[in-house]
This record gives C-alpha cells, sequence and structure tokens, in this order.
C-alpha cells in the first residue's frame, strides 16, 4: 500500500474484516505487515489479475455461460458478507480477482475490502463527510447521502453485471460524475449491454437498479438466480415445447374431427 492512503487503523481495519471472512469467493488474507510504511497485505495468489483487466484482454474468450458462472461466484461471495451484515462499498470489476479455470471456467474471488464495513443495528453505514466514491458504480442513497447498506452493494452489482456483458467498459460512457448523479436521480438507467440476455437485464440489473434500496434484489436471491439460470432456462424450454405439442395435437383433433363430421 502507498504510504498516506490509508492511515495504520484503517489499514488494520481492513485487515481485521479479511482475516475473519473465509469464502471460497472472497481473497484470503495470509498475514500482514505493519512495522513500517508502506505496509502490506499477504493475501492469496490469483493467477488472472483482476477481472477489469481479464475482461478486457480479447485473449480471454468467455462465453455467456462462463460469464453467467462467474456473476454466481460474485453473489456468492457477497452474499458471505450480506449474511454477516458487512457492506463493501466498492463492488466493480476491478475489485474481483481472476484465479485458475475449472471446467473451462475461472475461479473469482471478490477482493480489496479497503471500504468495507461493518454495519450496526439499523444495518445503514454512515460515511464520514467529504468521503470520496467511485459514482459510476455508487447507488444513488449512497452518492448524495453517504447512507450504505448491503442494498447499496447490490446496487454496484448491477453495475459490475455491465462491466461483465461489456467486457470492461466503463459505465456510463461520455457521462461525468456529475451527470450521472443527476441522470440517475431522475431516472435514467443504461440500456441492455450487446451480449447481455434479455431475462437477466430485465429481471435483474433493473431491479439492481431500483431507486428504492429496499426493492431491490438480497445477494443470496442473486446467488441462487444465477446458480440455476441454465436449469431453469432448460426446465422452461422444456415446459414451453410440451405446451407447443398438446397445443399441436388440440388443433390436430379439431381438424380431424370438423373434416369427419363436414
Amino acid at each position: 500500500m502507498k504510504p498516506g492512503t490509508m492511515s495504520p487503523e484503517a489499514f488494520l481495519g481492513e485487515a481485521q474484516i479479511m482475516k475473519h471472512c473465509d469464502h471460497a469467493n472472497l481473497v484470503k488474507l495470509y498475514a500482514v505487515c505493519t512495522t513500517e510504511e508502506p505496509f502490506y497485505i499477504i493475501t492469496e495468489y490469483m493467477e488472472g489479475g483482476s477481472m477489469l483487466q481479464y475482461l478486457r484482454n480479447d485473449k480471454n474468450p468467455l462465453s455467456i455461460q462462463a460469464m453467467i458462472d462467474m456473476i454466481a461466484q460474485i453473489a456468492n461471495g457477497m452474499k458471505y458478507l450480506e449474511e454477516r451484515k458487512l457492506v463493501h462499498r466498492d463492488l466493480a470489476a476491478r475489485n474481483v480477482l481472476v484465479g485458475e479455470k475449472i471446467s473451462g471456467v475461472p475461479v473469482v474471488k471478490v477482493a480489496d475490502f479497503g471500504l468495507a464495513r461493518k454495519l450496526m443495528e439499523e444495518d445503514i453505514y454512515e460515511a464520514r463527510t467529504g468521503a470520496k466514491f467511485p459514482i459510476k458504480w455508487t447507488a444513488p442513497e449512497a452518492a448524495t447521502c453517504g447512507n450504505f447498506t448491503v442494498k447499496s452493494d447490490v446496487w454496484s452489482y448491477g453495475i459490475l453485471l455491465y462491466e461483465i456483458f461489456t467486457r470492461g467498459q466503463v459505465p456510463y460512457p461520455g457521462m461525468h460524475n456529475r451527470e450521472v448523479i443527476e441522470q440517475v436521480e431522475i431516472g435514467y438507467r443504461m440500456t441492455m449491454p450487446k451480449n447481455c440476455p434479455e431475462q437477466i437485464y430485465n429481471e435483474i440489473m433493473l431491479k439492481c437498479w431500483d431507486k428504492h434500496p429496499d426493492r431491490r434484489p438480497t445477494f443470496a436471491f442473486l446467488y441462487s438466480y444465477f446458480d440455476d439460470f441454465f436449469v431453469s432456462s432448460e426446465v422452461a424450454f422444456e415446459n414451453f415445447l410440451a405446451i407447443c405439442f398438446v397445443h399441436f395435437v388440440v388443433c390436430c383433433l379439431c381438424y380431424f374431427f370438423t373434416y369427419i363430421h363436414a
């Protein structure tokens, strides 16, 4: 960590949070070094680097199936934080690390707990006055009032999905931070990315960006949704085929009896 970028107290706070987080989709902390600046956090090695770099590298082909698997992994890690009333506050592709591939799909883990905080009983963390945040990833209630909750992380998760489906494009292209705040406040939402399934955009991304935090989905729901995405889609398709077949048989019978009685 560069000298002066974080106080020793904040640094140790991040380390304490990471130390108590043990999940397959969260980066593991091995050790800290605070004898003198610069301070160091030693974590597990993730060979693919940041997800943002990985997405932008054309040498890393990603199918829709692989993207959705990675999306589910991130939701699983965030579900763990949600269950422990931890708010990340900086969920973005740059803060997700990519590891080895299993069955052709990279393992991904949420990292960078530098902004993470433990929520109190009211489930709201109020940022200090003058604190700076990545506006294009930050929920409106957090950007304007400094109120962070698990549901503000859910908003950021929706932005992360945009990054994944666009292979690392910056959200709100062509808009500066002030314009983003103003436009989001009056109801603007980014359009569906080119490679994003319409179902995911309508059922998940737009709901993650609901103006009302309590209407946004939980990470438990998001993990379940994406973990079962292709199974659910296959069942729905099979049901559709069954309905079509029944409709076809009924039409044939109607035609047959009409022809016989004619």
